[in-house]
């Protein structure tokens, strides 16, 4: 049995296929999906999500950044505040964004909290598209 995966964003239609297997990243960890879940409706984080589409080994990743999903008759369907599919993403810029965002982050002032919020959700964002381009983040 299959998934119908859909993934969402205000603007466009991020990814919509068929797949095997899905990995969520959910505000308490990593979610696993496979045909036959029970029904579930889950915020999602800023991160990566990992999908395997229908009968291929290679994972497809996609920068999610942050939303809700809700599985329900093996169809998984994901709305979020924005997502790219790893593929589209141009590494070296991302690479480069994911270090500027870093460096934002080291020169917020720790009693401004409202920055350092900012900062840091700038650099989850950051993180979740380096990573899906295929980058690796040092932890």
């Amino acid at each position: 049995m299959t998934l119908k995966v859909r993934v969402i964003a205000s603007n466009k239609t991020v990814w919509d296929d068929v797949a095997d297997e899905v990995i969520l990243p959910s505000t308490t960890g990593q979610l696993g999906i496979l045909s036959g879940h029970a029904p579930l409706l889950s915020a999602l984080d800023i991160g990566v999500m990992q999908v395997r589409p229908q009968s291929k080994k290679e994972w497809l990743p996609i920068a999610l950044m942050g939303g809700f999903a809700e599985v329900d008759d093996d169809e998984v369907t994901i709305l979020v505040n924005g997502g790219e599919v790893g593929g589209n993403i141009n590494l070296e810029e991302a690479e480069s964004a994911y270090q500027k965002a870093q460096e934002r982050l080291s020169k917020v002032n720790v009693d401004d909290r409202q920055e350092q919020f900012q900062a840091t959700q700038a650099l989850k964002r950051a993180r979740a598209k380096f990573q899906a381009a295929g980058g690796m983040v040092k932890l």
